[in-house]
């Protein structure tokens, strides 16, 4: 098992020596920084930071840790996040019919290449229980219709209270969350099979075909009350010809789904993800 790390995540204005009392204060407690990063907005005026150190010889407790950054931080106005490798987070995965993005991010999990655990699958469909049965899962099926959506998502985060869940990936979830759903469970990264702005929305692929587009793409984004128009996480984009049908697209499409996807996921595992102003800086 890798070293015991913490990472800061530092959102604050910009002025002179905030790397230097950051360097300052892990120096003072014996924390040895291995990995560091850093992003100016000048439009924003923000400086964005990431820090991750050791905890071999580290003085300081977690809480001790907490205490006394606040006031550190409270000093440069700074909002920030700490996170622990030690601590794993837990991921529910919810989907519908389609099982590619399922498949992928199960195979990666079970391959430990994404540091988290996986106990639940929740999906308005039964289609894909046998794959949550094959991986020793918990599957729940709450089927959505337009007069019980409100009660199923009160089920859906009881159930993420229960299995305490840290983060949800929407894999293929063909439904919109409501506003109030998502201010009471905001960690929620959607996988778009589409180049976003570009063709948001239902059926992307037979508009961009009707386009005539040379170019088909894939966006993974944190959700937000605005449908497809969350903080961009990861995208790719794959050439097509005049030659490829809707199929085609299509196909090409779900292989960038999956690429997309779980390097976004992985990504925010590693707490590699600052989140501003509708905007993402990513410390890859």
């Amino acid at each position: 098992m890798s070293e015991a790390t913490a990472t800061l995540l530092i959102s604050c204005p910009d002025q002179k020596g905030i790397v230097a009392t950051i360097a300052q204060f892990l120096y003072q407690h014996n924390g040895n920084i291995i990995h560091a990063d850093q992003h100016t907005d000048f439009s924003s005026g923000l400086f964005l930071t990431r820090i991750e150190w050791q905890l071999r010889d580290f003085q300081l407790s977690q809480a001790q840790l907490v205490e006394k950054w606040s006031a550190v931080a409270k000093g440069l106005g700074a909002t920030w996040q700490l996170h622990f490798s030690q601590k794993r987070p837990r991921l529910a995965v919810w989907v519908t019919k389609q099982d590619h993005c399922l498949l992928d991010l199960l195979w990666r999990w079970q391959s430990q290449e994404l540091p988290c655990e996986i106990p639940l699958i929740i999906s308005n469909h039964s289609a894909l229980a046998p794959i949550a049965e094959q991986f020793q899962i918990d599957f729940h099926h709450l089927p959505i219709t337009k007069d019980n959506k409100r009660d199923q998502e009160q089920a859906q985060l009881g159930l993420l209270q229960k299995y305490r869940i840290d983060l949800v990936v929407l894999a293929k979830y063909l439904q919109i969350l409501t506003p109030d759903f998502i201010r009471a469970f905001p960690n929620i990264i959607n996988i778009h099979h589409s180049f976003l702005p570009a063709f948001p929305g239902a059926n992307p692929y037979q508009r961009a075909h009707d386009r005539g587009v040379k170019i088909i793409g894939a966006t993974a984004h944190y959700v937000t009350a605005d449908l497809d128009e969350g903080p961009i996480i990861e995208q790719d984009v794959v050439r097509v010809s005049h030659r490829d049908e809707v199929a085609d697209l299509i196909r090409k499409g779900k292989d960038l789904e999956r690429v997309v996807l779980a390097r976004a996921v992985r990504l925010h595992l590693q707490n590699r993800v600052l989140v501003y102003d509708n905007r993402t800086v990513v410390f890859a």
